[in-house]
């Protein structure tokens, strides 16, 4: 840890009493992979594991604590480690594919995961985005990791013996190893997966060890064959041994695989270059300080640095890349919806119905590259498989609802990405709007309800169907400003605008709330607005009324208007948080988060409501906006193992906490604007891609400090309750006095309102 403190405090210029970081330098620095990962199925603080990995790279790297095929492969509380294990995983629930690990051994060669786990402390524990290591005491091994996007580095640093061995476990879904001793290398596949049905599916590996192998065994389940070289069989692993001769003496592996074929494994390889451990290292953090620096925030305590840059660590990750450059240097990639080698981008390993709220929007905003390489990605996934993935991991997992694809098409071309094949997603879109998937998360469940009734009913055996009309008539909106832009003619696309309309179809008048309503008009009786699942998803009624994302304004006249609609969001906070978990048969995870939190009926661990706070800003009380987000901020988030009040969620929660932290928010992402909050940092420097920098200063920004009293933009006052998105790539100087006091005069007439469709 000394190297990461010495790096830290020669940086940081600190006051006494407050701990004011007002230079940052080296970003990478204040990030904790370990952030989030004192988590467990019945409660997530994150669920995350220390990703060890390039921004979008196709191949992470973790230490293994967890049995294999664990989803919860790295537990903070956790005392023995079983391997280091290359992943791919987005989240325990998804778990992994083509999963294999390395570990090393001294004394006895054992292959068996519970044998060769070693006790280890995080006080020998160095968890960087770009470097791991790490003393495993039963074997007196130190294990560092350096990657590159699809490779990797190991150094092993063995005692002196002459019984030291590396295994490779190849995993058990039907794997291969082959021992090639005239080159000190391994190589072999693994076919683990976890969701879908992959056709041909393998992930080929090649590692390249630093000297001569002493012995050589393979085995298969736990029996071993000494001297054998290869084998085939459900569960395979390789072990070859080494001789140290003195202590400290030290042994790399160069490690890279790929999905399509050995040969592109070893393509894949020459990523590390002749480049020994340190310069891939060096690499590695030079690339992170790169894509962090986009952001540059100051004037914070160290503890508010740390959180912001350990949730943008998380919010470059996922989708990752699926794609591999060929030799004639061209992007080309094994499909998980044909099984075939195909050409071009592919991505995976993300939940739309998590990520288009916040983490799409900030990609759009910040690294646009990456978005346009995803959205090429996504025309070869209608290519390739006629559907749009909601949840890729990779290809069709059947899980969650909503077709909220539809939202990430849009925007990216709404916020002015080009030069993709937009006409075929514009197709896509439009089919996968109008059509029942192969599986219910593909598509849309329901459709032929929802495009009759205009909502999907409750009594017609389709669960959580208040959520997907909600989601639905959201999608609409995306689809028709979507065509809209593209020039559609009104007769084609008219049909998504009056769908967009279709929230109006569960509002309960009475309860002021959405509601299930039945396919002959009533509503679901009797209605329990605590009731998690059922109608809606991972929430009850008082989360999921908010989802009318493209319409704010049209769900306030709904209510009665500003103040009957302000004191409806008051009540999400003043609330207890009791709960109906009768749906699920017991607590889920996500409704223990929301009741530990005491802030009421507010669920800020899972998505439906992490968008609710912003709503204040279009009824004229962009005060209490300002005073929820930072206050979530301080309550929610810190850069500890315990720091997430919910799952991350492939960068979807972190998202929220750094739009938060910069002063505005994606409430709805397929228009082009944020809405309004302020910022936590009294310096901030948004460096878009375009060349342009946007300055956002608060000097007087504080704990106390934290209502908007004024601002000017480029040096006029600005009332606004939202920022455009255009309007911030041409950079310039947003200018903000804080007060400790809400400036209740600021941000109230309508014309200061955030973009709804009703407007």
């Amino acid at each position: 840890m000394k190297r990461i403190l010495l790096s830290i405090f020669s940086m940081v210029s600190l006051s006494v009493s407050a701990q004011i970081v007002n230079d940052a330098t080296s970003p990478v620095d204040y990030v904790n992979p370990l952030m989030g990962t004192m988590s467990k199925p019945d409660m997530s603080n994150g669920n995350t594991y220390p990703a060890i990995g390039l921004p979008w790279g196709m191949n992470l790297w973790t230490p293994q604590t967890g049995k294999n095929g664990d989803g919860w492969q790295y537990t903070y509380t956790a005392d023995k480690i079983r391997g280091f294990k290359q992943t791919h995983q987005p989240s325990p629930w998804m778990n992994d594919y083509g999963e294999f690990s390395i570990m090393p051994v001294t004394g006895t060669a054992v292959f068996d995961q519970d044998k060769r786990a070693s006790w280890f402390s995080h006080k020998s524990e160095i968890s960087k985005p770009y470097y791991y290591s790490v003393y495993l005491a039963d074997q007196d091994v130190t294990t560092e990791i350096t990657p590159t996007e699809r490779a990797a580095m190991f150094r092993f640093t063995f005692p002196k013996s002459d019984s030291d061995f590396v295994v490779v476990d190849a995993f058990d879904k039907g794997s291969y190893v082959k021992i090639i001793p005239e080159k000190n290398e391994i190589i072999g596949y693994s076919t683990q997966y976890s969701r879908g049905h992959l056709i041909n599916f393998k992930n080929y590996f090649v590692i390249q060890f630093s000297r001569p192998f002493k012995s050589v065994a393979t085995c298969s389940d736990n029996d071993m064959q000494r001297g054998s070289l290869s084998v085939k069989d459900k569960h395979v692993g390789a072990i070859v041994g080494f001789v140290t001769s003195e202590r400290g003496e030290q042994i790399t592996a160069r490690v890279a695989s790929s999905f399509i074929s050995p040969e592109q494994a070893l393509l894949n390889l020459k990523e590390l270059g002749n480049d020994n451990f340190n310069t891939v290292e060096a690499k590695g953090k030079a690339i992170w300080n790169k894509t962090l620096s986009r952001v540059q925030v100051s004037g914070g305590t160290i503890d508010q640095m740390r959180t912001f840059y350990s949730c943008l660590y998380r919010m470059v990750f996922f989708p990752n890349k699926l794609y591999e450059i060929n030799a004639e240097g061209k992007p080309v990639h094994y499909s998980p919806y044909n099984g075939k080698i195909e050409s071009g981008y592919m991505f995976g390993g993300t939940g739309f119905w998590d990520t288009f709220r916040a983490l799409y929007p900030f990609l759009n905003l910040m690294y646009p590259h990456i978005v346009k390489e995803m959205q090429e990605g996504l025309v070869n996934d209608y290519k390739e498989g006629g559907w749009l993935p909601e949840w890729s991991s990779p290809g069709y997992a059947d899980i969650m609802v909503g077709n909220n694809s539809a939202s990430v098409v849009a925007e990216a071309y709404i916020k002015g990405l080009r030069g993709y094949d937009i006409e075929t997603l514009f197709k896509a879109l439009v089919h996968d709007a109008n059509n029942e998937g192969p599986i219910s998360a593909v598509g849309r469940k329901g459709v032929k309800y929802y495009n009759k009734l205009g909502y999907v009913p409750y009594n017609v055996g389709i669960n959580e169907n208040a959520a997907r009309t909600l989601e639905y008539a959201y999608d609409d909106y995306c689809i028709y400003t979507l065509g809209k832009a593209l020039g559609k003619p009104e007769s084609e696309i008219a049909i998504y605008k009056q769908r967009a309309m279709n929230y109006k179809n569960l509002f309960d008048k009475s309860r002021l709330l959405m509601r299930g309503k039945n396919e002959d008009g009533s509503f679901e009786s009797p209605f329990n607005p605590f009731k998690w699942g059922d109608a809606f998803t991972e929430g009850n009624s008082w989360h999921y009324t908010w989802s009318v994302f493209q319409d704010v304004n049209g769900l306030k006249k709904l209510m009665g208007g500003d103040k009957p609609f302000i004191n409806m969001l008051d009540s999400i906070f003043k609330m207890p948080p009791i709960f109906d978990d009768s749906y699920y048969g017991g607590v889920i995870h996500e409704i223990r988060e929301m009741q530990v939190a005491d802030m009421g009926q507010y669920a800020h661990g899972n998505q439906p409501i992490q968008h609710m706070i912003y709503l204040y800003d279009y009824a004229g009380a962009p005060w209490k906006t300002q005073y929820w987000a930072r206050e979530t901020m301080n309550r929610m988030y810190r850069a500890t193992p315990d720091g997430y009040c919910g799952d991350e969620d492939n960068g979807q929660t972190s998202a929220w906490y750094v739009f938060s932290a910069l002063g505005f928010y994606s409430v709805t992402p397929t228009s082009t604007q944020y809405a309004a909050g302020a910022p936590l940092f009294k310096h901030t420097e948004l460096h878009f891609e375009n060349g342009n920098t946007l300055h956002i200063d608060a000097p007087n920004n504080s704990a106390d400090n934290r209502f908007v009293q004024s601002e000017t933009f480029n040096g006029k006052e600005y009332e606004k309750n939202y920022f455009d998105h255009f309007q911030l790539h041409k950079g310039g100087y947003l200018n903000i006095i804080m007060s400790d006091k809400p400036n209740k005069n600021r941000g109230t007439a309508a014309k200061d309102f955030p973009f709804s469709m009703s407007n």
